[in-house]
Formats: structure tokens, C-alpha cells, sequence
């Protein structure tokens, strides 16, 4: 294993780290603006259940990451450096701007600008990356419907407890819904970044002829990732807990409960979506369940924007980052 390889790794493990840290307010926003937890005690407990999906999820979407969205026989070293560059500075960007974008997305951008660069159009797997772009639209939509469906189910069987009752009930649910949510969003964005390192090493050979996942590979992201989440990144915890809208107990357990089960059915499916896009959406299902008006759209508005220029942004990135590093390495 070479220098560069070895430096590769570490910047994805870097990724992971900057997944976590950057998507950590998916996994605790709600439970930390309805005050069931405090923001350090959440992080903690989202953390844990993001590392132990190790034990829960096989690697379905790692697979598709590997080999489904760029043709696996024109990955180099070059490349991984590219996207991995792309994907950092774009989360970079967003956090410091307290933008709730996709990671996941990032990374996908910036492995389509790196092989749109060194080979064009044919080393792109558009199957792959017509599923995974799909989903831009459809996670957000199952999120919000499945918290809409929620928030209803939950409204009518509990409809004769008082406000206190309710609190009181949900606050010890969101214990529960978050740690599905945050077992979610580790099982699905813990592996992009195994399936990135894995096509490197198969890349240069160092996998044999048949492309899998070692296991020190997803152990080493798991952790990474669930580090990266106990830093937490603060500026977009503030955006999705209290500007897309405001959270009571019950609508917190509601919007955790529709986006986990989002994630849980596509890791199962390996379709490597956005679990930002997915419980942003859940959120603004239930915060329409009381008013229309309760949720901010025009923050949502900015939100969809941001959404709609990582991939371009991401890749746009990687192509400078991989023509740089082709020209002085």
C-alpha cells in the first residue's frame, strides 16, 4: 500500500468525520430544540446508534457507491482524491453557511466531476446515478408523507391525553425515535464513504479480482462518522430545529419515526439517499400538520436550492481538485 493511498484513506475517513459533523443536526435538531436532551448528552446518544449500525446494516449501498455510479475500472487514486476534495470543501461551504445539504450527495458529485474529467461521459454508470439523483425528490416526499402519517396516526390514538400528558409521553418516545433515526443515518451514509475506499483499493489492486468490503473499511467509518457527530455541527442543528419549524415533543417523535423509516427501507433497497433530504421533509410534514404557516418556507425554499447545487457544486470541485493533482503529482 502506497503513501498516497494511505493519505487517500485518511482523507475519506476525514469525509466521514466532516458527514457526522455536518449531518449530525439530522440525528439530534429535533431532540435538542424540544429539550429532551441537551445538545451534548444528544450528541452522545446519536453518536452511539450511528457507530452500532455497523452491527444492524449489510453493505448495499457501499456497493452501489463503489461500483454504481462511475465505472469501477476508471477509478484511480486521482479520482478518489477529486471527489473526496469535491465532497470536504462543499460540506465546508454549507456548514459554515448553516445549510443542511446532503453529504451523501457531495460525494456523488464529486466522484460524477472527477470521471466526467478524466474519461467524459462513458465512465459514468447512469443507472446508478439516475437512482441515486431520483431520490433527490423522492426521500424528502416519503419523508414528509410518512411524518404526515404518523403525526395523524399519532394524533388520533392519543387524542384523549392532555398537552401535559402528551409531553410528558413523547419526550421518553423521542429517546426512542432518535436512536432509530441515528441508526438510520449511520447504515446509510457510513457506508459511502466504505464503498469509496473500497473502489480504491480495488483500483489498485489491492482487493483481488472481486470487489467486497473489508471489514476494517467499515469499522474505520463507523467510528469516523460517529466521532464526526459528537462534535456536532451547531450552525445547522439551529437551522433544522428551530427555522424550518418549531418542534413540540410529539412532532419531534413524528418527523424522527417517518425518516427512519425512510432510511431503513432504502439501505435495505442500496440506494444511497439523503437522510437531510429525509427528515427535513418529515419535519416540514409535521409542522404542517398544525398550520401551514407553522413551517418557514421561504428557509425551506433555501434549503431546495441548496439541495439542487451540491451535485453541480460537488462536481464542479473535484473536476478543479483532480485536474490540480493530475498536473503537480
Amino acid at each position: 500500500m502506497t503513501t498516497y493511498i494511505v493519505l487517500l484513506i485518511v482523507l475519506a475517513l476525514l469525509f466521514d468525520f466532516l458527514n457526522g459533523f455536518h449531518d449530525s443536526a439530522n440525528s439530534i435538531a429535533t431532540i435538542v430544540s424540544t429539550r429532551v436532551l441537551s445538545p451534548q448528552k444528544a450528541v452522545i446518544w446519536a453518536a452511539f446508534f450511528n457507530m452500532i449500525a455497523f452491527f444492524v446494516f449489510g453493505h448495499p449501498v457501499a456497493k452501489t457507491m463503489g461500483k454504481g455510479i462511475i465505472d469501477i475500472h476508471i477509478v484511480d487514486n486521482h479520482i478518489i482524491f477529486g471527489a473526496l476534495m469535491g465532497a470536504c470543501l462543499w460540506n465546508i461551504i454549507t456548514w459554515y453557511l448553516g445549510l443542511p445539504t446532503s453529504s451523501s450527495h457531495a460525494l456523488i458529485g464529486g466522484l460524477i466531476g472527477a470521471g466526467l474529467v478524466k474519461a467524459g461521459p462513458r465512465g459514468l454508470v447512469s443507472a446508478g446515478i439516475t437512482k441515486t439523483v431520483s431520490f433527490i425528490f423522492i426521500s424528502p416526499v416519503v419523508g414528509l408523507i410518512l411524518g404526515v402519517v404518523c403525526g395523524i396516526a399519532v394524533s388520533w390514538i392519543f387524542r384523549k391525553k392532555t398537552p401535559n400528558q402528551m409531553d410528558g409521553l413523547f419526550r421518553k418516545g423521542q429517546l426512542f425515535s432518535a436512536a432509530l433515526y441515528s441508526l438510520g443515518h449511520g447504515g446509510n451514509d457510513a457506508q459511502k464513504t466504505m464503498g469509496i475506499i473500497a473502489s480504491l483499493l480495488f483500483s489498485a489492486g489491492l482487493l483481488g479480482k472481486e470487489f467486497y468490503i473489508p471489514v476494517w473499511v467499515g469499522i474505520s467509518c463507523y467510528v469516523a462518522m460517529g466521532l464526526g457527530t459528537m462534535f456536532g455541527g451547531w450552525r445547522i442543528v439551529k437551522t433544522m430545529g428551530q427555522k424550518v419549524a418549531k418542534l413540540r415533543p410529539m412532532d419531534g417523535f413524528c418527523a424522527e419515526t417517518g425518516a427512519a423509516a425512510t432510511l431503513f427501507i432504502s439501505s435495505s433497497l442500496g440506494v444511497p439517499v439523503s437522510t437531510t433530504h429525509t427528515i427535513t421533509g418529515a419535519i416540514m410534514g409535521v409542522g404542517s400538520l398544525r398550520r401551514v404557516s407553522a413551517v418557514r418556507w421561504g428557509m425551506a425554499g433555501t434549503i431546495v436550492w441548496a439541495w439542487i447545487l451540491t451535485i453541480p457544486c460537488s462536481a464542479a470541485i473535484a473536476a478543479l481538485s483532480y485536474l490540480f493533482v493530475c498536473r503537480f503529482l
